[in-house]
This record gives C-alpha cells, sequence and structure tokens, in this order.
C-alpha cells in the first residue's frame, strides 16, 4: 500500500518519476491524506483539494529554492508529506508533533509560517524582490483560496506587486468556491464569470488593472493542465495569475458532499464518515449563537457580524431566521470592525462574533472607529485562552492585555456556560463597546438559563470562603475559566475563592477586601501575564497603597504550542494540580514558616489526587 508515495522522501525523488507516475501517485496521496487525518484529526476538506496541486508545483519548480508560499496553511498536508514528513503525520498538531500548518523551523520546505489568511501574496512578494536585490536566481509562488483573496491584504499585495513589470512572481488562485463555508461578495460572482468564460477569451479586466497576467481558469485536478500551465508561466518574467478551479474534499464522496462537516473533523471512521448528530455539553459557541437568535427575537435592532465564520461562531441557525440581519464580511476583520461601527452610529446593536486571535487584526479600528466614538458594539471573543490543536497561530493568549488598556470598553469573562449568557446580555445593555471573552468547547456542563438579567457591572462574587480563623490566609481571585481549577485547587489550602468576572472595570474593592483579609493573593487568567489581568490587580493595590505578596498565574512568556488542552494546561501549571504546586513553590520562596506546614500541605493534595 502506498508504493509510489513511500519512495518519496523529498521532492528530489518526486521530480525523477515520469510523468505517467504522478496521476497514480496523486490517488495513494489523497488515500494517505484521508486515512491519516481520520485517525488524528485535523484539516480535512481543504487538504483533498491540492493534492494535484502540490504534486505539480513540487515537480514543475525547484523547490525549496524556489519560495513555495501557502496562504493560511490547511491546504498544505500534501506539501508535508511530499517534503519528508510522512511519517510524522502520525501525529500531527498534537503535543510534540508536526504543526497542522507551515511553520518555518519545522522544514526548509515551509518557507513561510501561515495559519492566517491573506499573508501569502505579501510574504511571497518580500521573497520575491529579496531575491532580485540579492541577484538570487529563484521563483516565488504564493497560492491562495477564493475565500482569503477576500482579505484586503491580498489586495494590497497585488496593488503592490503589479508596480513590478519584470518580476517573475506568480499567484495561484485556488477557487474551490468554499473559505471555511461558502465565501461571499462580489469577487465571488465575479469569479464566477471567468469559470462560465472558461477559455482564453475571458474577461480578467481586474486582475489586469493589478499588473497581473491572468491565466484559466483550468482544472486544479487535471494533472496534465496544471503542468503545462506551471512550464509556461515559469519561463515568464512577470507577475501572473493562474486560476485554477478545485472542489473541496475531492475524491471522498462524504467531505465532497459536505466540505464544511469535514473542514476540520475528529478522529472518525472513512468508511462511515462523521455522524453530525454525535454531541456532548453545549459549547460555549452554541451557548452564544442561541443567545443571540433569543435576543434578536425581542429586539429588530440587533444584527450579527462575522468575518467569514459563520459555523465557527455559531451564527448558522441566526442566518436561517434572520437573514436580513445577519452580515458575512468575508475575511475582513479591519472592515468587519468599522462596517459594525457605522451600523451602531445609526442606531443598530451590532454584535460582532470573532476569534481572540483574528481580532488582533483590526486593533486599530477597535480603537479609532469604535472606542474613541464610544459606540455600543458587542465583541462575542471566541477561542479565548488554549484552543489546542491550532497552536500558536490561534491561541487567544493576547486579548485581555490588549483590551484592558482600552478607554470605554468593558470586558468580562465568564466561569461558565450560564454567566456567558448573562454577560452576553449585560453587554448588549451598555451604552458604548463591550467584550465577553470564551473559550473553545465545553464548559462545565452548566445549564443556561433561558432568562437573562443584567450583572451588577465591575462587580465580581466571592464563591468560596476560607474558614481559617487564624494563620496563613490564601485567596485565589480567578477570572473566566480559571474558576473551577481554582476552587479545586482552594481545597488544599483552605483558600478564599473570587469570581472575578470583570476584566474591566475591575472590581477595585474586592481586590482591596482581599489584599486586607488575606495574606497571600493569586491571580488565574487563560491569558498572557505581562500586561494581564493579574497586573492590573497589581496596578490597582499600588494606587491604594497596599503591597502585599501576589502570584500570578498564566501565559508565561512564549507561545503556546499545539496539543490537547488539557495536557498545554497541565504543562502551563494551570489546571488544579498546577495551580496547588505553584502556591507552594511560592510559598517555599517566599514564607519562611511555610516549611514547616510543607509536608502537611504536599500530603494534603496527594490524597486528593489519589
Amino acid at each position: 500500500m502506498f508504493e509510489l508515495l513511500k519512495a518519496i522522501g523529498s521532492p528530489i525523488d518526486l521530480r525523477a518519476l515520469p510523468i505517467t507516475a504522478l496521476g497514480p501517485l496523486a490517488d495513494e496521496l489523497r488515500a494517505f491524506i484521508l486515512h491519516s487525518v481520520a485517525k488524528t484529526g485535523g484539516h480535512l476538506s481543504a487538504n483533498l483539494g491540492t493534492v494535484e496541486l502540490s504534486i505539480a508545483l513540487h515537480y514543475v519548480f525547484d523547490t525549496p529554492n524556489d519560495r513555495l508560499v501557502w496562504d493560511v496553511g490547511h491546504q498544505a498536508y500534501a506539501h508535508k508529506i511530499l517534503t519528508g514528513r510522512r511519517d510524522a503525520m502520525a501525529n500531527i498538531r498534537q503535543l510534540g508533533g508536526i504543526s497542522g500548518f507551515p511553520r518555518r523551523c519545522e522544514s526548509e520546505f515551509d518557507t513561510f509560517g501561515t495559519a492566517h489568511s491573506s499573508t501569502a501574496i505579501s510574504a511571497a512578494l518580500g521573497m520575491a524582490l529579496a531575491a532580485r536585490n540579492q541577484s538570487e536566481q529563484r521563483h516565488c509562488i504564493a497560492v491562495i483560496g477564493d475565500g482569503a483573496v477576500t482579505g484586503g491584504m491580498a489586495y494590497e499585495a497585488m496593488n503592490n506587486a503589479g508596480l513590478y513589470k519584470e518580476l517573475p512572481f506568480l499567484v495561484i488562485l485556488n477557487d474551490n468556491d468554499m473559505s471555511i463555508s461558502s465565501p461571499v461578495g462580489a469577487l465571488r460572482e465575479y469569479f464566477g464569470k471567468l469559470k462560465q468564460g472558461k477559455g482564453p477569451g475571458t474577461d480578467a479586466t481586474f486582475f489586469k488593472a493589478l499588473g497581473f497576467n491572468y491565466t484559466g481558469p483550468i482544472d486544479g485536478h487535471n494533472l496534465d493542465e496544471l503542468l503545462a500551465a506551471l512550464l509556461t508561466l515559469k519561463k515568464l518574467r512577470s507577475p501572473q495569475l493562474l486560476h485554477i478551479v478545485t472542489e473541496k474534499g475531492h475524491g471522498y464522496t462524504p467531505a465532497a458532499a459536505n466540505p464544511v462537516l469535514y473542514h476540520g473533523p475528529g478522529k472518525f471512521d472513512p468508511a462511515h464518515g462523521i455522524d453530525p448528530s454525535m454531541a456532548g455539553n453545549p459549547t460555549y459557541t452554541q451557548v452564544f449563537g442561541d443567545w443571540l437568535c433569543d435576543e434578536a427575537a425581542v429586539d429588530p435592532r440587533v444584527v450579527a457580524i462575522t468575518p467569514a465564520m459563520r459555523e465557527g461562531s455559531g451564527l448558522v441557525e441566526f442566518e436561517r431566521r434572520f437573514p436580513d440581519r445577519y452580515f458575512d464580511v468575508g475575511i475582513a476583520e479591519q472592515h468587519a470592525l468599522t462596517f459594525a461601527a457605522g451600523l451602531a452610529a445609526d442606531g443598530l446593536k451590532p454584535v460582532v462574533a470573532i476569534y481572540s486571535t483574528f481580532l488582533q487584526r483590526a486593533y486599530d479600528q477597535l480603537i479609532h472607529d469604535i472606542a474613541i466614538q464610544n459606540l455600543p458594539v458587542v465583541f462575542a471573543i471566541d477561542r479565548a485562552g488554549i484552543v489546542g490543536a491550532d497552536g500558536a497561530t490561534h491561541t487567544g493568549a493576547f486579548d485581555i492585555a490588549y483590551l484592558r488598556c482600552i478607554p470605554n470598553l468593558t470586558v468580562m469573562a465568564p466561569a461558565d456556560e450560564n454567566e456567558c449568557r448573562q454577560m452576553l446580555h449585560t453587554a448588549l445593555l451598555l451604552n458604548g463597546p463591550s467584550a465577553v471573552r470564551y473559550p473553545r468547547g465545553s464548559g462545565s456542563g452548566i445549564v443556561a438559563s433561558q432568562a437573562l438579567h443584567a450583572l451588577p457591572v465591575g462587580k465580581g462574587e466571592i464563591r468560596r470562603t476560607s474558614t481559617q480563623p487564624t494563620g496563613y490566609r490564601i485567596a485565589l481571585l480567578a477570572f473566566g475559566s480559571m474558576l473551577l481549577p481554582a476552587l479545586e485547587a482552594a481545597e488544599t489550602f483552605d483558600a478564599t475563592v473570587a469570581n472575578m468576572r470583570f476584566i474591566k472595570p475591575l472590581d477595585g474593592a474586592l481586590v482591596e477586601q482581599l489584599a486586607r483579609d488575606h495574606d497571600l493573593l493569586v491571580t488565574l487568567e487563560e491569558g498572557c501575564v505581562m500586561g494581564g489581568v493579574g497586573s492590573a490587580c497589581l496596578e490597582q493595590l499600588a494606587a491604594l497603597g497596599h503591597s502585599p505578596p501576589v502570584l500570578q498565574l498564566g501565559f508565561s512568556d512564549q507561545f503556546i504550542e499545539h496539543g490537547a488542552p488539557e495536557k498545554l494546561l497541565s504543562i502551563g501549571w494551570l489546571d488544579a494540580p498546577g495551580i496547588t504546586r505553584s502556591i507552594e513553590a511560592f510559598l517555599s520562596t517566599h514564607d519562611k514558616g511555610f516549611s514547616n506546614r510543607r509536608s502537611t500541605t504536599t500530603d494534603i493534595w496527594l490524597r486528593a489526587q489519589a
């Protein structure tokens, strides 16, 4: 099985094959990807669609000397397999394994790290001009999807590239009429007209105006067509755009029929496919989607905005029920925020459903267009904190730090599903911008109440009170998802636990009270410590003239690797045992009297784990 594929250790081996062997190799490669992803989970539909393209690119071009940049990169599994990582696919996206996206430190063939969209053309153009300025001969190729090309950076890069009339630079538009779900906008209609033309006479005015010579559209699953086109374009010294048409999920009928379901599946049996009805506790994403539908049903001013993440953000039902109040703006986060500002300025109540790392891409619009004008825009920030297999590019590590410094903005972090629903309702009632950050996946299984009530803004609550009348008293200040592990760890030390709820405005009175009544404060956040909410607590205490010992727990000054969330939290000492160890280590260093009590505390902790 996979006899041709087993002989490919690098593109050099691929280029040694006769052209007649490439079709059978494509069949083997597609079957290998299917069975590999079924065992590990990962991105499937997009990768099944780029098998022939990956083979053709490495066959025609002299990679890695010729630079190949995959936009987003979730369609680069075939590329990884052909560049010496076939066996490593068994551990893809797992702790210690290879990344699900191109990564420079992983392979010389991964010329540029990608995972967010619309960056490939800019990066490849930079490489092409670097080669020119250093008198090096190489081709630079960017592969970008029709969904990713809706991002503003793609237009900016093409506009810039068109200035260099004699630069050997190739953009391949991989048009599968999908991003994660179907792409939207006028550009989709334009691509449709190009595909209907199917020939040299096609009107490609848009690309020509940007300085690109347009070729296509051609069948991206036809190796003969691909090879012929690439060999021709390789000889040309000017910006070129090759338009190929592919099918997401190609070669596996269930994925081709439902590419959204098979976009990023977990483990499954290829013989039977995925059962979409299998589900556990409602996710935070589902809690958000249900809440938004409930609010929209009673308030016609409520509208929803997503930058091309309908399924991922939980907006499928909202679009079905309120199609005129649902706006998918494409992969255009900057536009999404200023568009929301315009809606809010004229009386609507926009809710922007966005991932933590994607909101980073629109930071200026958040400040300039929304916060300065104090417009009532609600940000439902999904994937806050650890995300798991997607790794550093998708981990929501920085939103607390980059949001809490913005004037006029209210920021909340729910500890469970019901609190998430009530915080979203609270946010919608405010007269200025607000954000609710919640993690990926399911919470603790708390049933969200159908009733909606506003929470007192800037107020936390005590969830556990220490029963120690005397002695060393510890208080844990938990923000959002850290409440449950904090409550568990608190049993070891008989500590007080506060569910802080609000990142901004911080409950300063509660922080002061806890500092006054306890000997050690421990702040807990699923985000970066530097500039995080623990820092906010220290700022509050300093302003009040208090200087109690404070232990800040969160993400250290490094990017979080990919892996199972529970393992990553354990490694970062942010699960209950890790919190316990952190406190014990702190006390051992800072409290001279703790060493006499350490054995007792450790015994309690060990018994709790037994």
